[in-house]
């Protein structure tokens, strides 16, 4: 029974994470270009989202963006942590109890939690490459990444 119930809550908050869709309220992920051959890709996830995830948002952004730019391989030039971290309270309450002449008061100070809400910014270059061509040191093949992430990834509806 508890395993049911384990599982029922780890797949009601699974619908919760940020989808692969575009920069909106609850996160997301875009390209930006930088110059004719670099992109700066940019994921955002929520509270439910795992770093994994995000990290998987962000290769197939990449792989995408190369596709899209013609391209076939890319190449990661640099990457930061942009995950932040929110601090949130609970309200704290006071309920009195009157029995006879004497009073009872019981205090609940409230809880303070933090949440972790995951973010990646990654820059990229792109590169066309001729057949038989060898792809520079670090290339990672767009086609190989949509092929095994993308199956992974979960879209927005749309």
């Amino acid at each position: 029974m508890k395993k049911m119930t384990l599982l029922f809550f780890v797949l009601s908050l699974s619908g919760c994470a940020t989808k692969y869709q575009t920069m909106g309220l609850t996160g997301g992920v875009d390209s930006q270009q930088i110059t004719s051959d670099r992109y700066r890709i940019v994921a955002r996830g929520n509270g439910y989202t795992s770093s994994v995830i995000i990290q998987d948002y962000v290769l197939l952004k990449a792989a995408e963006t190369t596709k899209s730019a013609g391209a076939t391989h890319f190449v990661v030039l640099g990457a930061n942590d942009a995950s932040s971290t929110v601090v949130s309270q609970t309200a704290g309450y006071s309920q009195t109890n009157f029995v006879g002449r004497s009073a009872f008061t019981t205090y609940n100070p409230g809880s303070t939690f933090s949440t972790l809400k995951p973010g990646q910014d990654v820059y990229i270059q792109v590169f066309k490459l001729k057949p038989n061509e060898a792809p520079p040191v670090g290339a990672t093949s767009a086609d190989e990444v949509i092929k095994f992430v993308s199956p992974r990834v979960l879209r927005a509806e749309e």
